[in-house]
Protein backbone atom coordinates (compact mmCIF):
# COMPACT_ATOMS: atom_id res chain seq x y z
CA UNK A 1 0.00 0.00 0.00
CA UNK A 2 2.06 3.22 -1.31
CA UNK A 3 -0.03 5.58 0.89
CA UNK A 4 2.77 7.67 1.91
CA UNK A 5 6.60 7.19 1.17
CA UNK A 6 8.64 4.64 3.03
CA UNK A 7 11.16 6.53 4.63
CA UNK A 8 7.65 8.37 6.28
CA UNK A 9 6.44 4.65 6.85
CA UNK A 10 9.71 3.63 8.52
CA UNK A 11 9.37 6.88 11.11
CA UNK A 12 6.13 6.48 12.23
CA UNK A 13 6.72 2.75 13.14
CA UNK A 14 10.10 4.26 14.64
CA UNK A 15 8.02 6.38 16.65
CA UNK A 16 5.64 3.73 17.87
CA UNK A 17 8.13 1.31 18.90
CA UNK A 18 9.93 3.59 20.87
CA UNK A 19 6.90 4.51 22.65
CA UNK A 20 5.99 1.16 22.39
CA UNK A 21 8.86 0.00 24.61
CA UNK A 22 8.14 2.60 27.43
CA UNK A 23 4.96 2.68 28.33
CA UNK A 24 3.33 5.12 30.80
CA UNK A 25 -0.28 4.74 32.84
CA UNK A 26 -2.98 6.93 32.67
CA UNK A 27 -1.59 10.39 34.20
CA UNK A 28 2.04 9.00 34.75
CA UNK A 29 2.77 9.81 30.68
CA UNK A 30 5.75 12.08 31.67
CA UNK A 31 8.37 11.10 29.25
CA UNK A 32 5.74 10.56 26.24
CA UNK A 33 4.56 14.08 26.72
CA UNK A 34 8.21 15.13 26.94
CA UNK A 35 8.75 13.34 23.28
CA UNK A 36 5.95 14.99 21.84
CA UNK A 37 6.36 18.41 23.41
CA UNK A 38 10.11 18.35 21.63
CA UNK A 39 9.08 16.83 18.15
CA UNK A 40 6.62 19.44 17.83
CA UNK A 41 8.78 22.51 19.35
CA UNK A 42 11.39 20.89 16.37
CA UNK A 43 9.14 21.33 14.00
CA UNK A 44 8.37 24.91 15.20
CA UNK A 45 5.07 24.56 16.81
CA UNK A 46 3.73 26.66 19.54
CA UNK A 47 3.15 24.07 21.99
CA UNK A 48 0.84 24.14 25.18
CA UNK A 49 1.46 21.49 27.58
CA UNK A 50 0.67 20.29 31.50
CA UNK A 51 -3.09 20.25 30.42
CA UNK A 52 -5.07 17.49 32.96
CA UNK A 53 -1.60 17.04 33.93
CA UNK A 54 0.56 15.58 30.96
CA UNK A 55 -2.08 16.59 27.99
CA UNK A 56 -0.34 18.69 25.48
CA UNK A 57 -2.09 20.71 22.31
CA UNK A 58 -0.69 22.39 19.29
CA UNK A 59 -1.75 24.61 16.60
CA UNK A 60 -1.42 24.56 12.88
CA UNK A 61 -3.14 28.00 10.91
CA UNK A 62 -3.22 28.08 7.54
CA UNK A 63 -3.12 31.67 7.48
CA UNK A 64 -7.04 31.81 5.67
CA UNK A 65 -9.51 32.51 7.80
CA UNK A 66 -11.81 29.17 8.64
CA UNK A 67 -12.94 26.81 10.93
CA UNK A 68 -11.16 24.75 13.57
CA UNK A 69 -11.14 20.79 13.63
CA UNK A 70 -9.37 19.38 16.72
CA UNK A 71 -7.35 15.59 16.03
CA UNK A 72 -6.63 13.46 19.09
CA UNK A 73 -4.47 11.07 20.35
CA UNK A 74 -4.53 8.88 23.31
CA UNK A 75 -1.12 8.51 24.94
CA UNK A 76 -1.24 6.48 28.00
CA UNK A 77 -0.70 2.74 27.91
CA UNK A 78 -2.34 -0.48 30.62
CA UNK A 79 -1.41 -2.19 33.81
CA UNK A 80 -0.78 -5.52 31.96
CA UNK A 81 3.14 -7.46 31.77
CA UNK A 82 3.67 -8.20 27.72
CA UNK A 83 4.12 -11.26 26.69
CA UNK A 84 5.33 -10.33 23.14
CA UNK A 85 9.23 -11.12 22.72
CA UNK A 86 9.93 -9.10 20.18
CA UNK A 87 12.97 -6.19 19.67
CA UNK A 88 10.33 -3.49 20.83
CA UNK A 89 8.60 -5.40 23.34
CA UNK A 90 7.74 -3.23 26.46
CA UNK A 91 10.87 -2.26 29.28
CA UNK A 92 9.19 -1.70 31.57
CA UNK A 93 7.44 -4.37 33.89
CA UNK A 94 3.69 -5.00 34.19
CA UNK A 95 2.83 -2.32 31.91
CA UNK A 96 2.10 -2.44 27.62
CA UNK A 97 1.03 -0.49 25.31
CA UNK A 98 -1.80 -3.24 24.89
CA UNK A 99 -4.27 -1.10 22.87
CA UNK A 100 -2.73 0.72 20.49
CA UNK A 101 -2.57 4.58 21.92
CA UNK A 102 1.48 4.28 20.91
CA UNK A 103 0.54 3.75 17.35
CA UNK A 104 -2.46 6.53 17.28
CA UNK A 105 0.39 9.12 19.27
CA UNK A 106 3.00 8.14 16.22
CA UNK A 107 0.23 8.82 13.86
CA UNK A 108 -0.91 12.35 15.10
CA UNK A 109 3.21 13.15 15.25
CA UNK A 110 3.33 12.37 11.82
CA UNK A 111 0.19 14.82 10.96
CA UNK A 112 2.19 17.32 12.76
CA UNK A 113 4.80 16.79 10.40
CA UNK A 114 3.24 16.86 7.57
CA UNK A 115 1.15 19.78 8.12
CA UNK A 116 4.36 21.34 8.76
CA UNK A 117 6.26 20.45 5.85
CA UNK A 118 3.13 20.31 3.19
CA UNK A 119 -0.13 21.89 4.87
CA UNK A 120 -0.50 24.25 2.43
CA UNK A 121 -1.02 21.37 -0.33
CA UNK A 122 -3.86 19.84 2.30
CA UNK A 123 -5.28 22.28 4.46
CA UNK A 124 -7.69 24.43 2.23
CA UNK A 125 -8.16 27.14 5.17
CA UNK A 126 -8.83 27.54 8.64
CA UNK A 127 -6.50 25.86 11.28
CA UNK A 128 -5.95 22.15 13.22
CA UNK A 129 -5.43 21.26 16.99
CA UNK A 130 -3.80 18.66 17.34
CA UNK A 131 -4.29 17.31 20.67
CA UNK A 132 -2.51 14.61 22.86
CA UNK A 133 -4.79 13.58 25.56
CA UNK A 134 -3.54 11.25 28.81
CA UNK A 135 -5.64 9.26 30.59
CA UNK A 136 -7.71 7.54 28.06
CA UNK A 137 -7.66 4.19 29.89
CA UNK A 138 -10.37 4.74 32.61
CA UNK A 139 -9.00 8.39 33.26
CA UNK A 140 -11.59 10.93 32.10
CA UNK A 141 -8.13 12.60 30.60
CA UNK A 142 -10.88 14.03 27.28
CA UNK A 143 -13.01 15.43 30.05
CA UNK A 144 -10.35 17.13 32.18
CA UNK A 145 -9.05 18.35 28.89
CA UNK A 146 -12.28 19.89 28.21
CA UNK A 147 -12.98 21.14 31.63
CA UNK A 148 -9.12 23.21 31.30
CA UNK A 149 -10.70 24.88 28.58
CA UNK A 150 -9.33 23.65 25.09
CA UNK A 151 -12.36 23.60 22.77
CA UNK A 152 -13.87 26.80 23.47
CA UNK A 153 -9.83 29.00 23.97
CA UNK A 154 -9.00 27.40 20.66
CA UNK A 155 -12.88 27.72 18.83
CA UNK A 156 -13.00 24.37 17.94
CA UNK A 157 -15.73 23.43 15.21
CA UNK A 158 -15.40 19.48 15.27
CA UNK A 159 -14.09 16.73 16.52
CA UNK A 160 -11.96 13.62 15.22
CA UNK A 161 -10.11 10.05 16.08
CA UNK A 162 -9.36 7.49 15.22
CA UNK A 163 -8.00 3.94 16.77
CA UNK A 164 -6.38 1.29 15.28
CA UNK A 165 -8.63 -1.79 15.49
CA UNK A 166 -7.31 -6.02 15.68
CA UNK A 167 -10.91 -6.58 14.92
CA UNK A 168 -11.16 -5.18 11.62
CA UNK A 169 -8.75 -6.62 8.59
CA UNK A 170 -6.06 -4.31 7.21
CA UNK A 171 -6.66 -1.95 4.62
CA UNK A 172 -10.17 -1.46 5.79
CA UNK A 173 -11.97 1.80 8.06
CA UNK A 174 -14.58 0.77 10.42
CA UNK A 175 -17.45 3.80 10.82
CA UNK A 176 -20.85 4.10 11.75
CA UNK A 177 -23.75 6.90 12.16
CA UNK A 178 -25.00 7.45 15.84
CA UNK A 179 -23.56 5.36 18.47
CA UNK A 180 -20.39 3.30 18.23
CA UNK A 181 -19.59 2.68 21.94
CA UNK A 182 -21.15 2.32 25.04
CA UNK A 183 -21.14 4.27 27.95
CA UNK A 184 -19.08 3.43 30.87
CA UNK A 185 -20.23 2.86 34.33
CA UNK A 186 -19.31 1.44 37.82
CA UNK A 187 -20.87 0.69 40.83
CA UNK A 188 -20.65 -0.24 43.78
CA UNK A 189 -22.64 -2.68 46.41
CA UNK A 190 -22.03 -3.20 49.86
CA UNK A 191 -24.99 -5.51 51.76
CA UNK A 192 -24.53 -5.29 55.47
CA UNK A 193 -26.05 -8.02 57.00
CA UNK A 194 -25.68 -9.36 60.91
CA UNK A 195 -22.98 -11.59 61.27
CA UNK A 196 -22.88 -15.36 63.13
CA UNK A 197 -22.13 -19.35 62.87
CA UNK A 198 -22.42 -21.04 60.15
CA UNK A 199 -24.33 -23.64 61.70
CA UNK A 200 -26.73 -21.22 63.14
CA UNK A 201 -27.96 -18.73 60.26
CA UNK A 202 -31.62 -18.22 62.13
CA UNK A 203 -29.52 -16.11 64.16
CA UNK A 204 -28.16 -13.86 61.34
CA UNK A 205 -29.10 -11.97 58.42
CA UNK A 206 -26.59 -13.73 55.68
CA UNK A 207 -25.12 -10.81 53.18
CA UNK A 208 -23.36 -13.32 50.95
CA UNK A 209 -27.57 -14.53 49.97
CA UNK A 210 -28.68 -11.47 49.99
CA UNK A 211 -25.87 -10.36 47.50
CA UNK A 212 -26.47 -13.42 45.17
CA UNK A 213 -30.02 -12.57 45.28
CA UNK A 214 -29.05 -8.62 43.98
CA UNK A 215 -26.45 -10.65 41.27
CA UNK A 216 -29.73 -12.79 39.39
CA UNK A 217 -31.95 -9.84 40.24
CA UNK A 218 -29.58 -7.44 38.27
CA UNK A 219 -29.97 -9.37 34.95
CA UNK A 220 -33.48 -8.56 34.90
CA UNK A 221 -32.86 -4.69 34.50
CA UNK A 222 -31.55 -5.79 31.11
CA UNK A 223 -34.23 -8.97 30.35
CA UNK A 224 -37.16 -7.16 31.63
CA UNK A 225 -36.79 -3.41 32.33
CA UNK A 226 -34.99 -2.25 29.02
CA UNK A 227 -35.93 -2.33 25.45
CA UNK A 228 -34.75 -5.43 23.75
CA UNK A 229 -33.49 -3.20 20.51
CA UNK A 230 -31.39 -1.28 23.06
CA UNK A 231 -28.09 -2.81 23.78
CA UNK A 232 -27.17 -2.69 27.78
CA UNK A 233 -24.82 -4.84 29.81
CA UNK A 234 -25.24 -5.32 33.50
CA UNK A 235 -21.97 -7.24 34.97
CA UNK A 236 -21.22 -8.06 38.49
CA UNK A 237 -16.88 -8.65 37.92
CA UNK A 238 -16.64 -9.35 41.95
CA UNK A 239 -18.00 -10.90 44.46
CA UNK A 240 -16.43 -10.84 48.34
CA UNK A 241 -17.66 -11.26 51.32
CA UNK A 242 -16.18 -13.70 54.26
CA UNK A 243 -13.02 -15.41 55.15
CA UNK A 244 -14.25 -18.29 57.19
CA UNK A 245 -15.69 -21.92 56.01
CA UNK A 246 -17.98 -21.67 59.25
CA UNK A 247 -18.64 -17.54 59.29
CA UNK A 248 -21.21 -15.54 57.85
CA UNK A 249 -19.54 -12.63 57.21
CA UNK A 250 -21.31 -9.15 57.94
CA UNK A 251 -20.46 -7.66 54.59
CA UNK A 252 -20.41 -8.45 51.28
CA UNK A 253 -19.32 -6.18 48.34
CA UNK A 254 -20.40 -6.47 44.60
CA UNK A 255 -18.48 -3.85 42.24
CA UNK A 256 -19.56 -4.09 38.61
CA UNK A 257 -19.70 -2.11 35.09
CA UNK A 258 -22.90 -0.86 33.06
CA UNK A 259 -22.66 -0.26 29.32
CA UNK A 260 -25.44 1.40 27.51
CA UNK A 261 -25.81 3.02 24.04
CA UNK A 262 -29.05 5.48 24.24
CA UNK A 263 -29.59 8.05 25.88
CA UNK A 264 -32.42 7.40 27.52
CA UNK A 265 -31.57 3.89 29.01
CA UNK A 266 -27.80 5.57 29.72
CA UNK A 267 -30.56 8.31 32.21
CA UNK A 268 -32.37 5.36 33.52
CA UNK A 269 -30.59 2.59 34.54
CA UNK A 270 -29.16 3.86 37.97
CA UNK A 271 -32.20 4.54 39.21
CA UNK A 272 -33.82 1.01 38.49
CA UNK A 273 -30.19 -0.79 39.77
CA UNK A 274 -30.85 1.57 43.13
CA UNK A 275 -34.73 0.59 43.65
CA UNK A 276 -34.09 -2.97 43.32
CA UNK A 277 -31.07 -3.37 45.48
CA UNK A 278 -32.84 -1.67 48.20
CA UNK A 279 -36.00 -3.51 47.72
CA UNK A 280 -34.19 -6.60 47.88
CA UNK A 281 -32.17 -5.92 50.97
CA UNK A 282 -34.65 -4.94 52.72
CA UNK A 283 -36.65 -8.13 52.00
CA UNK A 284 -34.48 -9.90 53.49
CA UNK A 285 -33.40 -7.29 56.88
CA UNK A 286 -30.43 -6.28 55.50
CA UNK A 287 -29.05 -2.90 55.21
CA UNK A 288 -27.14 -1.52 51.57
CA UNK A 289 -25.55 1.34 50.26
CA UNK A 290 -25.58 1.47 46.20
CA UNK A 291 -22.95 3.92 44.80
CA UNK A 292 -22.77 4.85 40.88
CA UNK A 293 -20.11 6.31 38.95
CA UNK A 294 -20.08 7.51 35.59
CA UNK A 295 -17.12 7.11 33.71
CA UNK A 296 -17.63 7.32 29.87
CA UNK A 297 -20.96 8.74 28.13
CA UNK A 298 -21.69 6.67 24.80
CA UNK A 299 -19.59 7.51 22.26
CA UNK A 300 -22.17 8.93 19.46
CA UNK A 301 -20.92 9.97 15.99
CA UNK A 302 -22.23 12.99 13.89
CA UNK A 303 -23.98 11.15 10.47
CA UNK A 304 -22.54 14.03 8.61
CA UNK A 305 -19.03 13.68 9.97
CA UNK A 306 -19.30 10.56 9.65
CA UNK A 307 -19.70 10.94 6.05
CA UNK A 308 -16.19 13.24 6.00
CA UNK A 309 -14.52 10.08 7.27
CA UNK A 310 -16.75 7.78 4.58
CA UNK A 311 -15.56 10.19 1.78
CA UNK A 312 -11.67 10.29 2.66
CA UNK A 313 -11.63 6.90 3.05
CA UNK A 314 -12.59 6.02 -0.25
CA UNK A 315 -10.32 8.87 -1.66
CA UNK A 316 -7.79 6.79 0.10
CA UNK A 317 -8.51 3.00 -0.14
CA UNK A 318 -11.29 2.97 -2.72
CA UNK A 319 -14.16 1.35 -3.12
CA UNK A 320 -15.53 -1.23 -0.73
CA UNK A 321 -12.98 -0.04 1.95
CA UNK A 322 -15.37 0.85 4.30
CA UNK A 323 -17.02 -1.86 6.73
CA UNK A 324 -19.79 -1.39 9.78
CA UNK A 325 -18.80 -5.03 10.62
CA UNK A 326 -17.07 -5.59 13.82
CA UNK A 327 -17.04 -1.84 14.35
CA UNK A 328 -20.38 -1.33 17.01
CA UNK A 329 -19.21 -2.53 20.36
CA UNK A 330 -20.14 -2.53 24.41
CA UNK A 331 -16.61 -1.25 24.85
CA UNK A 332 -16.43 2.30 25.96
CA UNK A 333 -13.75 5.25 25.04
CA UNK A 334 -13.47 8.64 26.63
CA UNK A 335 -13.74 10.58 23.08
CA UNK A 336 -17.49 10.58 23.58
CA UNK A 337 -16.84 13.54 25.87
CA UNK A 338 -15.51 15.45 22.50
CA UNK A 339 -18.30 14.32 20.89
CA UNK A 340 -20.80 15.34 23.12
CA UNK A 341 -19.48 19.20 23.20
CA UNK A 342 -18.85 18.88 19.57
CA UNK A 343 -20.10 17.28 16.61
CA UNK A 344 -17.34 14.59 15.18
CA UNK A 345 -16.61 11.00 14.52
CA UNK A 346 -14.53 8.52 16.17
CA UNK A 347 -13.52 5.49 13.38
CA UNK A 348 -11.05 2.52 13.20
CA UNK A 349 -8.41 1.27 11.01
CA UNK A 350 -8.13 -2.20 10.45
CA UNK A 351 -5.13 -3.31 11.87
CA UNK A 352 -5.33 -7.37 11.95
CA UNK A 353 -3.46 -9.31 9.51
CA UNK A 354 -3.88 -13.23 9.80
CA UNK A 355 -0.95 -14.10 7.53
CA UNK A 356 1.14 -11.61 9.74
CA UNK A 357 -0.21 -12.66 13.00
CA UNK A 358 -1.67 -9.51 14.36
CA UNK A 359 -4.79 -11.46 15.72
CA UNK A 360 -4.86 -10.65 19.64
CA UNK A 361 -7.62 -8.72 20.99
CA UNK A 362 -7.04 -5.33 22.87
CA UNK A 363 -6.18 -5.81 26.82
CA UNK A 364 -3.78 -8.69 25.40
CA UNK A 365 -0.79 -9.56 26.90
CA UNK A 366 -0.16 -10.31 23.38
CA UNK A 367 -1.20 -7.87 21.34
CA UNK A 368 0.37 -6.15 18.55
CA UNK A 369 -0.84 -5.13 15.37
CA UNK A 370 -0.09 -4.41 11.33
CA UNK A 371 2.21 -1.35 11.41
CA UNK A 372 0.94 -0.57 8.07
CA UNK A 373 -2.44 0.58 9.78
CA UNK A 374 0.35 4.13 10.72
CA UNK A 375 0.36 5.20 7.36
CA UNK A 376 -3.34 4.70 6.42
CA UNK A 377 -4.55 6.14 9.47
CA UNK A 378 -2.28 9.52 8.81
CA UNK A 379 -3.22 9.54 4.75
CA UNK A 380 -7.02 9.04 6.12
CA UNK A 381 -6.65 12.32 8.80
CA UNK A 382 -4.81 13.86 5.84
CA UNK A 383 -8.37 13.66 3.91
CA UNK A 384 -10.87 14.10 6.61
CA UNK A 385 -8.81 17.84 7.59
CA UNK A 386 -9.38 18.63 3.27
CA UNK A 387 -12.63 17.40 3.34
CA UNK A 388 -13.85 19.11 6.59
CA UNK A 389 -12.48 22.21 6.09
CA UNK A 390 -13.13 22.62 2.44
CA UNK A 391 -16.80 22.69 3.32
CA UNK A 392 -16.64 25.04 7.25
Amino acid sequence: MNIVPVEKKEELSRIRRLLHQHPELKYEEIQTAKLVLQSLEDKGYSVESGIAETGVVALYDSGIPGATVLIRADMDALPIFEENEHEYKSKIPGVMHACGHDGHTSILLGLANELKDSGKYFVPKGRVLLCFQPAEEGGSGADRMIQAGILDRYSVGAVFALHVWNHIDIGRVGVVNGTMMASVDEFKITVKGISGHGAMPEHTVDPIVVGSHIVTALQTIVSRNTDPLEPCVVTVGSFHAGNAFNVIPETAILHGTVRTYSKEVYHSIPKKMEQLVHLIAEGFGAKVEFEYKRIDKPTINDPKMADIVRKATIQILGEGSLTEEHTRTMGGEDFSAFLNERPGCYFFIGSRNEKKGFIHPHHSSFFDFDEDALPIGLAILKQVITEYLSSH
